[in-house]
């Protein structure tokens, strides 16, 4: 009777040492050979061949998310970067407009500088503070009151002539009244044939009038008007204003002349103030006064 074998269920192969000894001989055997002949660099690169697609789909979120990343940084960096540029061509265009405006104030500076030289009095440089809003008043503020030595009643001037007259003053600031405004008089002459006048703010804003001329006074358009030094506060010969308009009316046998300021106190910031000796003028005045009524 032949012999049945035993289900393979239960056949047993070698020990588990000996198949642990030839796997590690064939894993030593399979080193000493890929690194000095590197028979398996075909089957390492098919591998690789092989495995890439798959590599590139699991690190595909982390390249997006890198990519969002370095898009984002990006995005920051370009509009950092712009506002930095915004900020810096801001800040020259303020510089440009700085070193400008210094320009014209230093220019104006040197010609107040060149305005002291063709008169007598000491003068101070005064810088307008504000102008006070006020539309029935012509008037400035300025940087220097009674402790720089100014007072009521002088003069205050710029290179293109008289601009006003200082009518109050306190120890830190000082107000002036513009020539063209109404409570202005300036005593003045033509300075083409010396006639005697008195020049009045007007109510037109921007001019001055020279009133009670008589009808056939010797006075036309485009004359210069001057200070004449009448009263002691006005020293002679400051430029003052242009003639426009002669209106003569020979029913009343009076006539008017509509003028135009020679100073521009608009476009400046600082002024000189001349330092008359105020408190002589008037006294002179009183002295005239009561010999006339005498």
């Amino acid at each position: 009777m032949q012999r049945q074998g035993s289900p393979p269920l239960f056949r047993r192969g070698p020990p588990v040492e000996i198949r642990l000894a030839v796997m590690v001989a064939l894993s030593l055997a399979l080193l000493v050979l890929d690194s000095q002949f590197h028979l398996l660099e075909p089957l390492r690169r098919a591998v690789s061949i092989g495995l890439y697609p798959f590599q590139r789909t699991v690190m595909a979120p982390r390249d997006f998310v890198r990519q969002f990343n370095e898009w984002v940084d990006a995005a920051n960096r370009n509009r950092t970067e712009n506002e930095a540029l915004q900020r810096q061509r801001i800040e020259l265009s303020q510089v440009t407009t700085h070193a400008a405006q210094l320009a014209a104030e230093n220019a104006q500076l040197r010609r107040l500088l060149g305005v002291t030289d063709t008169v007598d009095q000491t003068a101070v440089v005064v810088e307008v503070l504000y102008e006070p809003a006020d539309s029935f008043q012509q008037r400035l503020v300025f940087n220097k009151g009674s402790q720089a030595g100014l007072a009521p009643g002088m003069p205050v001037i710029d290179e293109g002539g008289v601009v006003g007259q200082i009518v109050r003053v306190t120890p830190q600031a000082s107000e002036a009244a513009l020539v063209t405004d109404e409570r202005v008089s300036v005593p003045v002459q033509v300075l083409r044939n010396g006639l005697r006048l008195i020049a009045f703010g007007s109510n037109s804003p921007g001019r001055i009038e020279v009133r009670f001329l008589a009808a056939n006074a010797d006075i036309q358009e485009g004359d210069t008007i001057v200070t004449s030094g009448v009263g002691g506060l006005f020293p002679a010969g400051l430029p003052l204003a242009k003639v426009l308009t002669v209106e003569r009316d020979t029913a009343s046998g009076f006539a008017r002349a509509v003028c135009e300021p020679l100073a521009h106190p608009e476009r400046h910031r600082h002024f000189l103030v001349l330092q008359v000796d105020v408190a002589r003028a008037e006294s002179d005045l009183q002295e005239a006064e009561s010999g006339g009524s005498q």
